[in-house]
């Protein structure tokens, strides 16, 4: 069973009723972030019940030492941790000096929250009988800030039901946190300072190891509290900081606080005047105030989903799924940045180590293309140009010479930092989303420049790692990739996992159209490169041999590719016969019992039919996918978006509608059973594909937008927007016709079912 406690609604993602046993899982549902910083949605008041404290900065990471049995050598020394950053949401609050704890109040009624995605704002409200017979209502509004991205904004207000009472109410600070995910029970932070300014308050802390130096700061404004209130009641130890504020409220009185906070940090400021960079931070806050923060905050998230919404009549939970989605991607990365990518759980929790995986580029990149500008995807793949040393040194580490590159698993800074034998040593075939980032990012915006300036080199780095990977088979006559893990990391040290295989055979043929392009065409850029990467004749040709006999398990009986060598010695019972208790069976099953099983955790095969779909034929994705789909568990949240796509494209409405839902309310639903541990943040990208690509058909071929529509039965109709090549299309697909619009001031000429036809802007077109 799913949970199913969240209300449908278009706008926004609403719980009614307070039920402790849901508090972890809507800390991450409830989240909220603004690209350079987020928080779980953690209690303001104290909570002695189950609850999973989260702050977290952009960018701000610990390395925590490797933790294994067995040392291999070629272990990264580290995994990075996404900290857990000192706390500026705290509001205590004391009636009759009892505390204000739900865990431990007689009673708690008309609880609420909502999280507006519209406006961007996240409310809280209940009303609660305290253990002294007091009850008070109280109502908690706050938001992360995207025009001032350093600062976020909370109004808590308290108000007492049944009689007087001298309520207390104490905002505070606290840089004594930990991480919930530690190798070593490490103690991440070191606190420098705490001091006081009036109404303000502020933490300096540094990053044990990395050396960030953090500024956590806030300001609190109270009326009827005079600057000799502050002066009188602030508190402090060396970890934390408050102000306190009393005073004696009449029943059915309301006692306000505005509370301003958030970070400055040495990544932006220099480390010796974050104070003074605060201060200036809060002089912005009190020079707008609450109420105007808030409405500039409604129209910077308006001018996000002028662009980024899609609308869906006549199916509230799929509406209320893909808002969510696009909601929360926004929250993560806003593309200011190239210091910055997107982690797998964002701002909403610590799996995963908050580092970049292969996602951003297999995932993420289509979505930040056509929903921004192009520049926020170059700034994605500028990200892993800056990286590209790094990743030499990788492959280095592992007896890769020759400048070949191995991109990382998981990163911060370009080094590789994931330490599972299977993850870091054998999936390896993340070196192919980066290069098919690149195809993909100039296929769609037609910017070659990338190549020119930068991607060439990452290509060859990527093409010289395969060419030395690959192993010759006199036995078979062929090149094969042996000890790998495909994405289906559900087969681990497997032989010519046949998507690795196939990406690395694509990836030196790419890379060698590209050094031959540039060689006819821009010979300043080709000399450049060439004597940077001493690239010759000899070595493309030795390449295009490994290119030209690279193996490929097949079975002639079933007429599909295998995922592995070995595939077809495996009982190939389909989850059709899986009891449901042993699912999820990542927490039913041993290890050992999920290896030799044949069960898929994502798309191995069809990932690599998704990618590559112009070149294999209808019948064959039809052939594969009814073999492998019924054999796939969707354990990765990876998974459901790419059979999405595949079954709209093969007229499996109702399995790519399933799919679909799937894929957009895999959080929101708990389909894994794990959110709790945070939000799946890359793969809702997965979901803005399932509906553009998938429902909409959205390809590129012969250098034009194409488009194949098709609506689910559920809908009456959908509606969404892409940015190609800074024109901007409106697709309006009904059952029986779609419609095309266009802003600017040319004309775009695309393809409609393989058909041409030309958009003029301003002018309405159906089909």
């Amino acid at each position: 069973m799913n949970q199913d406690y969240i209300v449908p609604d278009n706008w926004s993602i609403i719980e009614e009723g307070f039920n402790p046993d849901t508090v972890k899982a809507s800390e991450s549902l409830f989240s909220i972030g603004n690209g350079a910083m987020g928080q779980r949605a953690n209690f303001e008041e104290s909570y002695s019940g189950p609850t999973f404290q989260g702050s977290y900065i952009a960018g701000v990471y610990y390395p925590d030492k490797t933790r294994v049995g067995w040392w291999k050598n070629g272990y990264p020394e580290y995994f990075a941790k996404v900290l857990n950053a000192p706390n500026w949401i705290g509001i205590n609050v004391f009636v009759n000096k009892e505390e204000l704890d739900l865990a431990k109040c007689k009673k708690v009624t008309d609880f609420r929250r909502e999280l507006n995605m519209k406006e961007g704002w996240y409310e809280r409200s209940f009303k609660a009988t305290l253990q002294n017979d007091i009850e008070v209502q109280v109502v908690s509004k706050r938001f992360l800030c995207l025009d001032i991205d350093e600062v976020g904004a909370i109004r808590y207000t308290v108000t007492p039901v049944n009689s007087d009472a001298k309520i207390l109410i104490k905002p505070y600070l606290d840089s004594g946190i930990e991480n919930e995910d530690t190798n070593w029970e490490d103690k991440f932070w070191d606190t420098l300072d705490v001091k006081f300014d009036e109404d303000k308050a502020f933490i300096v802390s540094k990053t044990m190891k990395t050396d960030f130096y953090v500024s956590t700061f806030m300001k609190v404004e109270v009326d009827g509290f005079s600057r000799c209130n502050y002066e009188n009641n602030s508190f402090k130890t060396p970890t934390y900081a408050s102000i306190d504020f009393e005073k004696e409220v009449s029943k059915g009185e309301a006692f306000i606080i505005h509370k301003y906070g958030g970070y400055c940090t040495s990544m932006n400021h220099d480390k010796h005047e974050l104070i003074k960079a605060s201060k200036e931070v809060l002089a912005k806050v009190a020079a707008v105030g609450y109420d105007k923060m808030l409405e500039k905050q409604k129209q910077a998230w308006a001018r996000i989903w002028e662009m980024a919404d899609i609308t869906i009549e006549g199916d509230v939970k799929a509406q209320q799924g893909i808002r969510f989605n696009i909601f929360q991607l926004n929250q993560t990365y806003l593309g200011k940045d190239s210091r910055l990518n997107i982690g797998p759980k964002g701002f909403t929790g610590e799996k995963y180590g908050g580092s970049t995986y292969w996602d951003t580029e297999a995932y993420c990149i289509p979505f930040y293309m056509s929903t921004k500008n192009q520049k926020v995807a170059r700034n994605l793949l500028t990200y892993r140009y800056k990286h590209l040393e790094k990743a030499i040194e990788n492959a280095k580490k592992l007896g890769f010479d020759n400048g070949a590159a191995l991109y990382p698993m998981v990163t911060m800074n370009g080094e590789e930092c994931h330490n599972e034998w299977e993850i870091t040593f054998e999936e390896i075939h993340r070196n192919g989303a980066i290069a098919y980032a690149i195809y993909n990012y100039t296929r769609y915006t037609g910017d070659y420049s990338y190549i020119k300036e930068m991607g060439l080199e990452v290509l060859i780095g990527i093409a010289r790692f395969w060419y030395q990977r690959a192993t010759y088979s006199a036995s078979k006559n062929k090149y094969v990739i042996l000890g790998v893990t495909g994405p289906n990391e559900y087969e681990n040290n497997v032989n010519n996992n046949w998507y690795t295989n196939y990406i690395a055979k694509w990836c030196i043929d790419f890379a060698i159209t590209h050094v031959q392009e540039i060689k006819s065409n821009s010979s300043s850029d080709y000399t450049r490169i060439s004597e940077k990467t001493k690239i010759s004749e000899a070595e493309i040709s030795n390449w295009l041999e490994v290119a030209k006999n690279m193996y490929f398990p097949y079975s002639e009986e079933y007429k599909i590719y295998l995922q592995q060598d070995g595939f077809l010695d495996k009982e190939l019972v389909t989850v059709a016969h899986l009891d449901e208790s042993q699912r999820p069976i990542n927490q039913k099953w041993s290890w050992d019992r999920i290896l030799r099983s044949p069960y898929i955790k994502q798309a191995d095969i069809l990932q690599g039919f998704y990618f590559f779909e112009d070149h294999f034929t209808r019948e064959e994705l039809e052939r594969h996918f009814n073999f492998y789909e019924p054999l796939t568990v969707h354990e990765s949240s990876l998974s459901p978006c790419v059979h999405c796509i595949q079954a709209a494209h093969l007229d499996k409405m109702e399995l790519a509608y399933s799919f679909y839902l799937m894929t957009s309310r895999l959080d929101l639903d708990d389909y894994n059973k794990e959110v709790h541990e945070g939000l799946h943040i890359t793969s809702m990208a997965g979901t803005w594909m399932s509906i553009v690509e998938g429902f909409g058909g959205m390809r590129v071929k012969n250098d034009m937008l194409s488009f194949n529509p098709k609506t689910p039965k559920e809908w009456k109709n959908y509606s969404f927007k892409v940015n190609f090549r800074d024109q901007v299309l409106k697709v309006f697909v009904e059952k029986e016709k779609t419609s095309f619009s266009l802003e600017g001031d040319k004309e775009l000429t695309i393809l409609i079912n393989d058909k041409k036809v030309t958009v003029y802007p301003n002018n309405l077109i159906t089909i």
